[in-house]
């Protein structure tokens, strides 16, 4: 992203944000809005989103956006809802704030109201971020309304470069930038020198994950008593913490005993945020062994904390994730090759000092959130600087 930054941006500016969730409801792209969006001067944003839940304020401010929610807090009925709902109150906030540009997080149901609201306002630039892993497992009706909402981007930003060329399916002649999510690397500094030191007894697998199938959280369990078998009589122990929720959670539980390794598998939920650096200071090893990730925020945050990481080699994470060097690849839906991988780590000091060495460096040049925001900023100055010009 060099080369085209105007040295003299707009100072000031105003962006109408379109995100189907935002806080209090948690994800990678709401804390990525949060995040860049509290580091922008000079901008001001307003936020449409769903409701969701019963109680939500139908306005509020949160750090320097302005958060208009739509609907009765009924997710079943919010979602669907939204992209009327959200175009109609697009339209309203616009003839009273006249937004340079819109900017829709994801290309779903909030983004399907800036959609909406680019055919009557089609001077107004319209920015897509991608953020989404699975895109490709959509059902027909999404995938037909999340290639419209592409199309009909002016500039698409994506996470990765896995979705940089995702978005070449459907679009051709909107410029495509990838600006990635970043990492609050004062949060999740390093707080112990376990790494220094003999490794911990018990030692601590960790994934912080949606318990969804693309996360792949399954082939982690079936790998856990793989991984104890082939240490054996070994001095090690390890035990697995998943952290996250999802519509999978009981039939991974079930899976944990049918494998009869319960008693090794902690289960924790949902997490607050502030609380995810703790979990990581005590951790070993990182793993999640996806089917399909647009980036994989979590990982980045175990490299920060100085976690060596374990990753397969699908979407976004071949990123960050270079095989022997900032951490190791795994097979895909692979148990087994899992199993190893996590035992080389655990037995190679050598290897994992490597590794957590490697990934620190890799976040702190290319992750922290002030170098994202920068990015972010310089999309936003190009587009306005181009639009002025029509």
């Amino acid at each position: 992203m060099t080369g085209w930054y105007n040295k003299n941006p707009i100072l000031s500016m105003k962006i109408l944000l379109f995100s189907t969730a935002y806080l209090p409801h948690i994800g990678g792209a709401e804390l990525a809005v949060k995040e860049i969006t509290d580091r922008l001067p000079g901008v001001e944003f307003d936020l449409i989103t769903a409701k969701l839940k019963r109680g939500l304020p139908d306005f509020e401010r949160i750090g320097k956006i302005n958060v208009h929610r739509i609907g009765a807090g009924n997710k079943f009925l919010d979602k669907p809802l939204l992209p009327n709902l959200g175009f109609l109150k697009a339209i309203k906030l616009h003839k009273r704030n006249k937004y340079d540009l819109i900017h829709g997080i994801m290309a779903s149901q909030g983004s399907a109201a800036a959609y909406l609201f680019k055919f009557f306002y089609p001077r107004v630039p319209f920015i897509l971020t991608l953020q989404e892993g699975d895109l490709d497992r959509n059902s027909p009706f999404d995938k037909f309304w999340q290639g419209r909402i592409i199309k009909k981007a002016d500039v698409v930003i994506a996470i990765s470069n896995y979705l940089a060329e995702f978005v070449k399916r459907y679009s051709k002649k909107a410029p495509v930038y990838v600006v990635p999510n970043g990492v609050d690397l004062k949060k999740f500094k390093i707080q112990n020198s376990k790494f220094k030191n003999k490794i911990q007894n018990p030692e601590i697998i960790i994934t912080i994950s949606r318990l969804v199938k693309k996360n792949g959280v399954d082939i982690l369990i079936k790998a856990f008593p793989v991984l104890l078998k082939n240490l054996g009589s070994n001095h090690l122990s390890p035990k697995l913490l998943i952290i996250g929720d999802g519509k999978e959670r009981k039939k991974l539980e079930k899976l944990a005993q049918k494998l009869h390794i319960g008693d090794k598998i902690e289960f924790l939920g949902n997490v607050s945020p502030d609380e995810i650096p703790g979990y990581l200071s005590r951790a070993d090893v990182f793993v999640r062994s996806s089917r399909s990730e647009g980036l994989g925020s979590a990982f980045l945050e175990a490299m920060a904390a100085g976690v060596p990481i374990i990753g397969t080699a699908v979407g976004g994470i071949p990123d960050f994730l270079k095989d022997g060097e900032t951490g190791l690849f795994c097979g895909l839906n692979d148990p087994k090759n899992l199993a190893e991988k996590m035992m080389l780590i655990l037995n190679d000091e050598n290897l994992r000092n490597k590794l957590v060495e490697n990934g620190r460096e890799m976040v702190e040049h290319k992750y922290s959130w002030d170098k994202i925001a920068e990015q972010m900023k310089r999309v936003y100055d190009k587009i306005i600087n181009h639009n002025s010009g029509i």
